[in-house]
């Protein structure tokens, strides 16, 4: 396992939709079915063409599940598939699909441990926290030593900010694996409560010792080393490492939506274009980019804000949730509605996620709207676990000097 769920969240904002009856159904079995009103209007965008090889893929497993829907390793296999590409991607379609293809199995008490950890994942996408730590504490009271309901709970816990809880599960895995993973999760918890220059120095050492580990692994190390180094202050370190994950040629939504978020704050906006240019079909993506062209005044700006507008508009149809810290961002700079930017942060950090990019946009939402009491939360969370960050440290301030 590695811990890039972040930003499912990260999300994560990380993230996180369905597009048939079935699927649309199968989130909430309860709601009234969505008839458009006119047949020009657009419900969805295909995650992908045809004749994507991936795509072709998921066909033939989708074909042998159909023909065998009662079929375990097929369904799992299936969903664990999906579940990745929401990952990788960044859209929540796949999250429909992953549960679809668990339907038999999705609604039982104690479903297969694989079902649990795999509907925990699920779960946790969707931002029903609490469900996804009840399946992952079953799965382990099953099985202790497994390292995969370890590391899905311990991120859980981290998004949650549950650190005390977060810390514990991060012991217990290296306990069972003394790997680059399982021994880079204290640190990162450490780095968000008071620790930040050692658990910096701490994940440098153990990426530098880690004798096997996979690129995945490293690229998630060395982008953890990125965030710690830019909430120190420290620029051109977290520049180097930020450079140095690019270079590994691995595509991650996460890394991207980091690197181009700190070439914004640099005022580095060209560069952002450069990179995202061809990353339309990743909302959160997107969303950086037309930040970006903001700044510059491109001419393009105008087209983005408003492929933004309609997939907020597609998602609300959908009753989904998952992109609230990214909708208030786009309130806040492109809509002008620091209040509704402020509903929209304080929705979601009470649905659980409370990471330091949920932190920052309650409190650039407060700034706009001139709320300092719609600061409080972060503040509080700033202030209860030490957390250490420049850009954080400098809106506080701002706020605090709000009448």
């Amino acid at each position: 396992m590695n811990f890039t769920l972040k930003r499912t969240s990260l999300g994560l904002r990380f993230s996180l939709a369905l597009l048939t009856a079935m699927l649309f159904g199968a989130l909430n079995a309860h709601a009234e079915p969505f008839l458009p009103k006119d047949d020009k209007q657009v419900l969805e965008r295909l995650p992908a063409k045809p004749t994507d090889p991936i795509q072709a893929g998921l066909r033939d497993l989708r074909r042998a599940l159909a023909a065998n829907p009662q079929d375990l390793a097929l369904a799992t296999t299936l969903a664990d598939h999906y579940f990745r590409l929401a990952v990788g991607e960044g859209d929540p379609r796949y999250i429909g699909y992953a549960q679809a293809a668990l339907a038999p199995w999705w609604t039982l008490a104690e479903p297969p441990t694989n079902v649990l950890i795999l509907r925990a994942g699920l779960r946790q996408y969707m931002h029903d926290f609490e469900s996804a730590i009840s399946d992952l504490t079953l799965a382990l009271k099953r099985e202790p030593d497994n390292l995969d309901a370890l590391s899905y709970r311990a991120v859980i816990y981290i998004v949650m900010a549950r650190y005390d809880e977060a810390r514990h599960d991060c012991r217990e895995m290296v306990k069972r694996d003394g790997g680059l993973i399982p021994s880079s999760c204290e640190p990162t918890v450490d780095a968000l409560t008071g620790r930040a220059a050692a658990a910096y120095d701490t994940l440098t050492e153990t990426l530098r010792r880690s004798a096997v580990a996979s690129p995945g692994q490293i690229l998630w190390v060395t982008t953890r080393l990125g965030e710690i180094a830019q909430r120190l202050g420290r620029t051109r370190e977290a520049e180097a490492h930020y450079r140095a994950a690019l270079a590994m040629g691995i595509t991650d939504q996460y890394l991207l939506t980091t690197w181009a978020e700190f070439l914004l704050d640099l005022d580095r906006p060209a560069e952002v274009v450069t990179l995202l240019k061809d990353k339309t079909r990743n909302d959160v993506l997107l969303l950086r980019l037309a930040l970006a062209e903001k700044k510059l005044g491109a001419p393009a700006t105008a087209e983005h804000q408003a492929a933004i507008q309609s997939r907020i508009d597609a998602a609300r149809l959908r009753k989904d949730k998952l992109h609230l810290s990214d909708e208030a961002i786009f309130e806040l700079v492109f809509l002008k509605k620091p209040q509704e930017a402020v509903r929209l942060a304080q929705e979601n950090w009470e649905s659980g996620q409370r990471e330091p990019s949920d932190a920052r946009i309650l409190l650039e939402a407060a700034l706009g709207a001139r709320d300092k009491a719609a600061a409080k939360p972060a503040l509080e969370w700033m202030t209860r676990n030490r957390h250490e960050d420049v850009v954080l440290k400098r809106l506080l301030q701002q706020v605090g000097a709000l009448p």
